[in-house]
Formats: C-alpha cells, structure tokens, sequence
C-alpha cells in the first residue's frame, strides 16, 4: 500500500517536472543580466571611480530592463502551466479513470502544475492577472473535489 502512494507522488512529482521543464525547453526565460566585476571590486574599496559609476548605472538599467521582460515572460508561462495542467487534470478524470493508481498521480501532477501556474503569475507583476490566476485555481480545486469525491458517492446512491 506504501508503495502505491510513493508512486502516486512520484509520478505527480514527473508530470509537473515534465510540465515546467517543457516550457522552460520551448520558450525559455530572458537571460538575467550579470553582476559587473567592477562593481564587485567597488564594493571592497570606499572610492567608486567614473568607470565603476558607468558599469553601475548600466547594470541597474539592464535590471529594471530585465524586470520589465520577466514579467509578461511570468505571466505567458503562467498561462501556458494553466493551460497544460487542465489538459492533464482531463485526461486524468476522463481517459485514464480506469487505472486508479496511475490516473491518481497524473491528477495529482495536474494540481502540482497548476500551483506552479498560480506561483508563476504571482510573478507576473500584474495584480488583475494574480487575482483571475487564482480564481482558475479555485474553480479547478472545486470542480475536481466535485468530480473525484462528490459525484461518485451521488452515482452510487
């Protein structure tokens, strides 16, 4: 019985890797800019000279560039974890019902994925788009409570 469950999560944790690391394959994040080393040299002296004053300024507007790229970046991933982890989240109360233990982790996987959807458009720096990101996780968290514990037991009264 142990081993049903830790295959259970094991495969939960596989399909929301497979869902992340598919989007990170396909349409990977802006690269970060990275830190000057002549700022890391400022940093250990008192004196900033004109060259490290440049690089500084630079590098806080490569940052607040890189910020604005992130988020719209955050909010696309968000959609598209959403999007796949429905999918997943069909298939699993649908298609695959009959094979209780595999359906179970694949459905599971679907609620890892859609957690790691509503984290990626908490990051999406849009409040209108968090608040509709987690009203979709609360619809999807009612409608499988519904689905996988309600409407069996009202089935077989």
């Amino acid at each position: 019985m142990i081993i049903k469950f830790i295959y259970t999560i094991f495969l939960a944790l596989l399909i929301a890797l497979f869902v992340g690391l598919g989007i990170d394959a396909f349409y990977p994040a802006p690269k970060a800019p990275e830190y000057p080393v002549e700022l890391q040299k400022a940093e250990l002296s008192c004196n900033e000279t004109a060259e490290q004053k440049d690089a500084r300024i630079n590098f806080d507007q490569d940052q607040r560039t890189y910020q604005e790229k992130i988020k719209p970046y955050n909010r696309n991933v968000s959609i598209i974890s959403l999007i796949a982890s429905i999918i997943i989240l069909v298939l699993s109360l649908t298609f695959l019902s009959k094979i209780k233990m595999i359906a179970d982790g694949i459905l599971l996987g679907g609620v890892f994925s859609t957690v790691y959807s509503i984290i990626m458009g908490m990051m999406a720096g849009s409040s209108q788009f968090r608040f509709l990101i987690v009203i979709v996780g609360i619809i999807i968290a009612f409608l499988l409570g519904y689905i996988k514990f309600i409407r069996p037991k009202e089935s077989a009264n």
